[in-house]
């Protein structure tokens, strides 16, 4: 038997989120979502941070009490047989930076959760939160849930990529301010019409830690129709939700779905000149360059894992390969493998490399200083002072990050191989 592929309803949760008041802040939220009566089945989604709010110095403090929220969403998930939905603080059991995270709470309990994607740096989330990897589809018993955390918003590719693999409802938990009150409604609308897809957008209103909220909750259909939409008072919205409707919009024409391959990676591979004229103009406006550098002779999953890496340290990654003769005079005359355009045209393939750059000295120094990255990159077994670089880069005000290799693979023990099993 086929699965539903949309929740029956939607509900949206609205209310001024009381700053590190959890126990306010759930009573609160129990007691508008009691006294709406949620349809059996439906999402009932809250604001982001619903329970705390960000109360940045006790982020952590309070993120010992997010087992505390999901306990409340799971009571109001099976008192009122339905889905709960909100975002959380999540501690990193690794002891990182914790992630702020979507959970959904069905009758039986957590069924999943995301991560959000982009941090709001002009209020410092950045700087006590970390970014979620991935922005996976949530699955449910009424099919798959897409979702978006506030500043995700503002980015189409991530709520295209869950459309695409299946999406047909989009729950956006926010605390959206009321001075950007247009871009919140415009942006939703067009998340809806350009994926022909329900987003179901739960705001927080009022004033919370001296900011005042925009409210306006909106529940948007899948072609572009306000359904449902609050004002700026505590409240809850909701309808329900019509499931052939995604399906006969998306029979016309369905752009999420037309995704032709529009790039030549080849184009990654750049000159140094003209490198430094698009880097000038990605930095105009605040964009960060990671830079890391290697021979890259045979491509093996270490490689990737560590370049994935160092693109998640900024927001461009310039990879600096070293060319045949260059590679020789580290490695010996028997080196590279491959010729140096084959290398760089593999790189240029991965998604996670924006650009390519050859140099033939022995060191990436000059490179490292025409560009002087905001992130020079290496390997962890690198310590800070011989990494080439280093120095120059930390003078400019940029960063040293070193990277752990996660894969036990060398270039040199797999043509070792190569060698003895011919």
């Amino acid at each position: 038997m086929t699965a539903p592929s949309l929740f029956p309803a939607v509900a949206c949760v609205q209310f001024p989120i009381a700053l590190a008041a959890v126990e306010r802040n759930i009573a609160q939220a129990e007691q508008l979502i009691d006294r709406y009566g949620p349809a059996p089945g439906a999402l009932v989604l809250l604001p982001e941070m619903w329970a705390t709010g960000f109360d940045y110095p006790r982020t952590a403090q309070l993120g010992q009490r997010t087992p505390e929220a999901l306990e409340a969403m799971e009571r109001m998930a099976a008192r009122h047989q339905v889905y709960v939905a909100g975002s959380l603080t999540e501690l990193d059991t690794n002891g990182g930076r914790p992630y702020n995270t979507l959970f959904v709470a069905g009758p039986r309990g957590v069924v999943g959760k995301l991560s959000k994607q982009h941090l709001f740096a002009f209020w410092q989330e950045d700087r006590f939160y970390q970014g979620g990897e991935a922005a996976p589809l949530l699955r449910t018993a009424h099919g798959p849930l897409a979702g978006l955390i506030c500043y995700d918003l503002r980015f189409p590719d991530v709520a295209r990529s869950q459309v695409f693999a299946g999406g047909q409802l989009l729950a956006v938990s926010a605390e959206w301010p009321l001075s950007r009150l247009d871009h919140w409604q415009a942006l939703l609308r067009a998340r809806a019409i350009e994926n022909q897809v329900y987003v179901a957008a739960a705001n927080g209103c009022g004033c919370t830690g001296g900011m005042e909220m925009a409210g306006h909750s909106m529940i948007i259909g899948p072609d572009g129709a306000v359904l449902k939409a609050a004002a700026t008072e505590a409240t809850v919205i909701g309808c329900a939700l019509a499931p052939g409707t995604v399906d006969e919009q998306r029979r016309r024409f369905f752009p999420a779905g037309d995704r032709p391959w529009v790039r030549p990676d080849r184009d990654k591979i750049r000159a140094l000149e003209p490198l430094l004229a698009e880097l000038a103009l990605i930095r105009r406006h605040g964009s960060r360059i990671a830079f890391t550098n290697g021979c890259f002779d045979i491509l093996h999953a270490g490689h990737v894992s560590y370049l994935e890496h160092a693109r998640r340290t900024a927001d461009c990654l310039v990879v600096g390969l070293n060319t045949d003769s260059s590679v020789r005079m580290l490695k010996g005359p028997g080196r590279p493998m491959n010729h140096e355009a084959d290398r760089a045209r593999v790189l240029a393939a991965l998604g996670c490399v924006d650009f390519v750059v050859l140099f033939a000295e022995e060191t990436p120094i000059d490179l490292i200083t025409a560009i002087l990255p905001e992130v020079l990159v290496k390997g962890a077994d690198y310590a800070e002072d011989q990494i080439v670089g280093a120095a120059e880069v930390k003078d400019a005000g940029g960063r040293v990050v070193r990277i752990p290799f996660e894969h036990n693979r060398s270039t040199t023990g797999l043509i070792e191989k190569i060698r003895t099993s011919s």
